[in-house]
């Protein structure tokens, strides 16, 4: 299966041969990258934000335990080939909704605050990938204020 959502995401179908299944996979593994570049922004990888992570994703779909940490692992892979954000945030911006692009920034922030603790590297990550997924400030701010209450009410 890590072979197949790879191949899928580093060389997309386009057109009429493209088909929904196959896009939902590589916006799946864009998001799931966008949520590892958090865990790694401040050069601390805490067990508590994997443990976040993998609850987002499972949350997300039907995945089951192993399928998420095999997406986890390709998300780690792809974010660490990555030569920029914009490899994800394209594929965001083409097949998201606003919405959704704020449930994302929301999860980002999920991710972020899982160690009780948010670096102006997180904060500066979640900053860009905001603006380059055109999520408004106000909406940018709404969502780290809600993890933030929600994260001092689960301590």
């Amino acid at each position: 299966m890590l072979g197949s959502l790879r191949n899928l995401f580093i060389a997309p179908k386009v057109g009429p041969e493209a088909d929904a299944p196959d896009a939902a996979t590589r916006l799946e593994l864009a998001g799931a990258a966008l949520l590892f570049e958090v865990i790694k922004a401040d050069h601390e990888m805490d067990d508590r934000e994997f443990a976040s992570i993998a609850e987002v994703l499972r949350a997300g779909s039907a995945r089951n335990a192993a399928d998420v940490e095999e997406l986890i692992e390709l998300a780690r892979r792809e974010s660490g080939a990555a030569t920029s954000l914009y490899e994800f945030t394209s594929l965001i911006n083409e097949h998201c909704s606003y919405e959704e692009k704020c449930v994302l920034i929301g999860n980002m922030w999920r991710i972020a605050y899982a160690d009780s603790q948010i670096s102006k590297y997180e904060d500066h990550l979640i900053r860009k990938v905001s603006d380059l997924i055109y999520v408004s400030h106000s909406d940018f701010i709404r969502a780290k204020l809600a993890e933030k209450k929600q994260s001092a009410m689960s301590e």
